[in-house]
């Protein structure tokens, strides 16, 4: 609890008490640490602020890796709401965590305060944790950010993705007048292996449209595993590449290594099919990584 209390102030993804009285604001917080022991992984805290929570691990392969399902009621943000996340897999444990639906950053009010979801994940020597969340919406008129910090210890292993969905591309409705800032830092031992930022919203640069951007496609799905022990084949890179290929012939798509750790980018139309392809890409690299076949949460096939 002092670690997790220490890095929330250090790094400002918290939110002080005071902040949690002011009205048109709905702060939640959870914080989720997993331990290894003789019958294998277990949830050994489970602390949670307002209306974000767990209530149980599943074990569909077995009871040396949970499965847990975030549940948050309200199903998005509006003006000044924050989320805080906190997971700490410790040595040996082994986890996978993902949401019970799409997340939403809903049209902001004319007061300009953020929507924030902060989202820090710490993952100990020889522990696992796969952070497979569903797709994100972020509305037209939205005032977002999005932080996702990852601290791994050597010999530590971490899969992750994040699926966001600009405007309402069914309906018509695009990511008009509307702001988002998304970051992924990823750290091993201290030092950084990966920094992502896509900030949208600034009028001086229309990244949603211009080629070097998003070339006009609504849907964005980043994925990463790793760091892998060596570095990953070029025959694996190869059939990454080719599940790109297949499934997304009206999008864009690509694989790169950095740092032992694999990153899938994807553009897409349609958040379900970007997260389908990146689901496959997980299915194919998971062996790879963790030693152990793809296992989906139950949860996606409702």
């Amino acid at each position: 609890m002092n670690q997790l209390a220490t890095l929330r102030s250090s790094e400002g993804l918290g939110c002080s008490d005071s902040a949690g009285s002011s009205a048109g604001r709905w702060l939640a917080g959870l914080e989720l640490v997993f331990e290894h022991d003789a019958r294998g992984c277990r949830l050994a805290r489970n602390h949670h602020r307002g209306p974000l929570y767990v209530q149980k691990p599943f074990f569909p392969e077995g009871r040396d890796l949970a499965h847990i399902y975030l549940l948050h009621p309200p199903g998005g943000l509006v003006s000044g709401d924050q989320l805080d996340v906190r997971i700490t897999v410790a040595e040996r444990a082994r986890a996978l965590v993902t949401t019970t639906g799409a997340g939403r950053v809903y049209r902001a009010r004319g007061d300009g305060l953020l929507q924030r979801q902060n989202t820090l994940l710490q993952i100990a020597a020889g522990a696992s944790l796969e952070w497979l969340p569903l797709e994100n919406i972020a509305y037209p008129g939205a005032n977002g950010s999005m932080h996702t910090r990852v601290n791994l210890e050597p010999g530590a292993l971490f899969a992750g993705w994040e699926v966001t969905s600009l405007g309402l591309p069914a309906r018509g409705e695009s990511f008009h007048k509307s702001r988002l800032h998304q970051r992924l830092e990823i750290f091993l031992d201290g030092m950084p292996l990966l920094l992502d930022s896509l900030r949208l919203g600034d009028p001086a640069v229309d990244i949603l449209r211009c080629k070097a951007g998003l070339s006009n496609f609504p849907v964005n799905g980043m994925m990463v595993m790793g760091p892998f022990p060596e570095a990953v084949c070029d025959d694996a890179m190869a059939e990454c590449r080719r599940i790109l290929m297949r499934g997304n012939t009206h999008g864009l798509g690509g694989v790169t290594l950095v740092a032992n750790m694999l990153v899938v980018r994807v553009l897409g139309r349609c958040a379900f099919e970007v997260r389908e392809l990146l689901s496959q890409t997980w299915c194919y690299m998971r062996p790879q990584l963790l030693g152990r076949s793809a296992c989906a949460p139950r949860i996606w096939r409702t």
